[in-house]
């Protein structure tokens, strides 16, 4: 039960995917004008992160290994699909403020992660709470990020008037514009830095407490890469690699100087041979 907790902790704290990871940053700094359409968006990315991982978490072992991107798209896809046509029907406002983003869910690499990292290696439980785990963890930081805008840019907190009651308010209406969000992760990403949070910014040099290993400065692409296994047994397989050319270049120029000398000693041979020859005439 311990590892339950410990999977689903994980994603709202300790791999936190906005705070630590900064993944899924597109629907991060474009939706979150509001708490309330950051809750939508998270709620969204929730279900179709756990359906995906419950899916997956079933189907890893059936599903060859050659087609096995492909088959997660077809799988992400069909979830964001039914959730795109359930807020449609029953929640048209906040589809209509989501808009493109929520077909954009498919590529959110947050979900993608998440299948390829660990769905992929556990069971369907398991993966169901690493999706629930995850999916609140991003829905909380977007629902923050957003109520922060919501709040200087407009006023308000969750549609509610809050500082409109305050004579002489303006609201500071760059926060929900575009730069506004680029600016308050970043104030957020400085608040992390400075308190020595865990996230991919600052994490110790050669500690890999994050799915990405943290290490953004030496970073090799292999952002989805969360099991530290697959990378020594691919550097090991390098490294042997490396020695069985090397041993093979040494027997390689062992070979040639052997035929060298055997090709001198034949001559020697030769040479000796005709200088007897000679002598005896």
């Amino acid at each position: 039960m311990n590892k339950y907790f410990k999977t689903f902790f994980n994603g709202i704290i300790t791999e936190n995917p906005t705070f630590v990871l900064m993944l899924g940053m597109c629907p991060t700094l474009a939706v979150t004008t509001s708490a309330i359409n950051g809750i939508g968006m998270g709620l969204s990315t929730t279900a179709v992160l756990m359906l995906a991982n419950l899916l997956i978490g079933i189907l890893h072992g059936i599903i060859p290994d050659k087609v096995r991107i492909p088959s997660y798209i077809v799988i992400i896809a069909t979830f964001v699909t039914v959730v795109d046509l359930v807020l449609q029907a029953f929640v048209p406002s906040l589809y209509s403020a989501l808009g493109i983003y929520i077909p954009l869910i498919v590529v959110n690499c947050i979900i993608f992660g998440r299948a390829e990292s660990f769905a992929s290696k556990n069971g369907p439980l398991l993966s169901l709470v690493d999706g629930l785990g995850m999916g609140l963890g991003f829905t909380g930081a977007i629902t923050i990020i957003g109520l922060v805008r919501e709040f200087f840019g407009a006023g308000t907190a969750f549609g509610i008037d809050v500082l409109g009651r305050i004579p002489g308010f303006t609201p500071i209406s760059t926060f929900i514009m575009a730069p506004g969000a680029l600016f308050v992760v970043a104030i957020l990403t400085a608040l992390q830095n400075k308190l020595k949070a865990p996230s991919a910014t600052n994490t110790p040099e050669g500690e890999a407490r994050m799915a990405c290993g943290g290490n953004c400065a030496n970073c090799a692409g292999a952002a989805f890469v969360h099991n530290k296994e697959l990378i020594d047994k691919r550097n090991a397989q390098i490294e042997a690699e490396k020695a069985a050319a090397k041993k093979a270049a040494a027997e390689k120029a062992a070979a040639a100087k052997m035929a060298a000398a055997e090709k001198a000693a034949a001559g020697a041979v030769k040479a000796a041979a005709n200088a007897g020859g000679e002598v005896k005439k």
